[in-house]
């Protein structure tokens, strides 16, 4: 039977990565008959310049990082016998963050969004796996922010857009277009990368510019 460590290195071999695992009880989402749901991240470093080279990318398409997870994440079941879903695409939505929660490597910060074990605040989720069979018990890990010692992600933002009173997306838009607010679009959230764990993930600025060019049209 294949293994969380084989998943992990098929995917490795695409530039993803395992970021978490469970075993659905019913309820939480799953399609029916799933003994195992597998989450896959990106694998840093390494991920952006597989986006960057890749068919998806340099055709000029729209949506290249989510059509690049479809057809990598799909062949990607196909081949270990897992039935491959997404967190973008047309309703229903999957439950991609409660599944995160699910999983033991993610939990919510102190400003309310998802961190995770290897990612910090920079967690993203390019696709999952659902297997039918029950793979072993897969690891968890603890929380980060328990042994973080500054929790400096609680006062990083310059525009007090995000904290622990939560997240003013109209305030953030707002300071993105001023002066002040080019470092963000520039390299990427402030808070995000004021995570201890996101400073260790590898993640080039220049994705995290690219996706704040999404957000901030």
């Amino acid at each position: 039977m294949i293994t969380l460590s084989d998943v992990d290195k098929a995917a490795g071999a695409t530039n993803l990565e395992v970021f978490g695992a469970f075993h659905p009880k019913g309820g939480d989402g799953a399609p029916e008959g799933t003994k195992t749901l597998v989450l896959l991240g990106p694998k840093e470093p390494g991920f952006w310049r597989a986006i960057q080279h890749s068919e998806e990318w340099q055709d000029g398409g729209p949506d290249p990082i989510d059509r690049w997870s479809t057809r990598v994440i799909s062949e990607l079941g196909e081949t270990i016998g897992a039935t491959a879903l997404f967190p973008f695409g047309d309703p229903p939505y999957q439950p991609f963050i409660s599944w995160a929660l699910k999983s033991g490597r993610a939990w919510t910060s102190p400003v309310g969004i998802l961190v995770h074990d290897r990612a910090g605040l920079m967690v993203s989720y390019r696709g999952a796996l659902a297997f039918e069979d029950a793979l072993e018990n897969p690891t968890t890990a603890k929380a980060p922010c328990e042994s973080c010692a500054t929790r400096d992600c609680l006062s990083a933002c310059p525009a007090s857009a995000m904290s622990a009173d939560g997240y003013d997306v109209p305030l953030c838009h707002r300071f993105l277009d001023t002066s002040e607010g080019q470092e963000c679009l520039g390299s990427g959230c402030i808070v995000r990368r004021s995570c201890p764990v996101s400073q260790t993930y590898g993640r080039l600025p220049e994705q995290s510019a690219y996706h704040m060019s999404l957000f901030h049209k």
